[in-house]
């Protein structure tokens, strides 16, 4: 399948709505009727999509067809071949952002802002408690495509865990398998903590590995400042506290935890302190605080340490 040369492709970037419309319509049927693409199909089709979002001018039709190839496909997507497609557009995103001018760049952030807008409203929106399958099923929807040596590494991670090494963000892994999955996802494309890892596992002959490209950190620092944003359009909260300290607790059983884990890692595992920075401000965010996910250190303690309190006398 070549993306490049599919028709409804070619006409997504199409100034006329009426055209742009159609072309969705057909792409969206296209996806919903073929269960069995590989991650090296979605690829294809990615390719494609890149260089037709690439191509398309004028803010309007630019936000309208990122709209389109989110909130309009994604939730249209067979439960089989949602992960696979949102891998292909992170590995798509992550190996092509470079290539992108000054001119082109802002049109892609909005796309990957509707992209973690989207993950979000149907993994966190409409995430179920409900376990529906074994971490072994979760880790193969996340991982479909790698190579023997990344199979072996999944097998071992779905042994069962002891006593001691069963933590709050496993027990969400297991309830929020979905979500889990996506998250895995993030953390070994756009939000890993290394540019380059030499560790990880090359393709040993699998027709279907892709390895995951880490990003640029232009990329990175853009996922991190809007990871909350977007987070917070699909939360639901209940008004608490009074009028001078107004205090909104999130409704329902998130996995934040879980939700916040990439942050987290570039926090405490990134090579290079501007990323650890940045990490650090985004989990230090005043909403975390008043959603009561996050606590702050006293602000006084710090200001009474650095507080100079001139030459004393000799």
């Amino acid at each position: 399948m070549d993306g490049q040369k599919t028709p409804f492709v070619r006409e997504l970037g199409s100034s006329d709505r009426k055209v742009r419309d159609k072309a969705l319509e057909s792409l969206t049927q296209f996806l919903r009727s073929r269960t069995d693409l590989t991650l090296i199909d979605l690829l294809k089709l990615w390719k494609g999509l890149f260089f037709c979002f690439y191509h398309s001018d004028r803010p309007l039709t630019q936000q309208a067809l990122a709209r389109a190839l989110s909130y309009s496909l994604v939730p249209t997507l067979p439960k089989e071949t949602l992960h696979r497609f949102l891998r292909a557009f992170w590995i798509t995103i992550g190996r092509d952002f470079h290539s992108l001018d000054r001119l082109r760049l802002d049109k892609y952030l909005f796309l990957i802002r509707c992209y973690v807008g989207v993950a979000f409203e149907l993994l966190v929106k409409n995430t179920s408690t409900k376990p529906d399958g074994k971490k072994r099923k979760r880790e193969d929807a996340a991982k479909q495509g790698r190579g023997k040596k990344q199979k072996k590494q999944t097998q071992a991670e779905a042994e069962p865990a002891t006593e001691d090494d069963k933590t709050n963000g496993e027990d969400d892994e297991t309830r929020f398998p979905d979500l889990a999955a996506y998250i895995s996802i993030i953390e070994e494309g756009p939000l890993c903590p290394l540019n380059y890892d030499p560790d990880q596992p090359k393709d040993e002959g699998d027709p279907n590995f892709v390895p995951m490209p880490h990003g640029p950190d232009g990329l990175r620092y853009h996922l991190i400042d809007i990871w909350v944003d977007e987070l917070e359009k699909v939360l639901e909260f209940e008004e608490e506290g009074d009028e001078e300290t107004p205090k909104r607790k999130i409704k329902g059983e998130i996995p934040m935890e879980l939700i916040l884990r990439p942050l987290e890692k570039l926090r405490t595992e990134s090579p290079y302190k501007p990323v650890r920075t940045r990490a650090a401000e985004a989990l230090d965010d005043d909403r975390l605080v008043e959603w009561g996910v996050r606590t702050r250190e006293s602000e006084e303690d710090d200001s009474e340490e650095e507080e100079w309190g001139g030459f004393g006398d000799e």
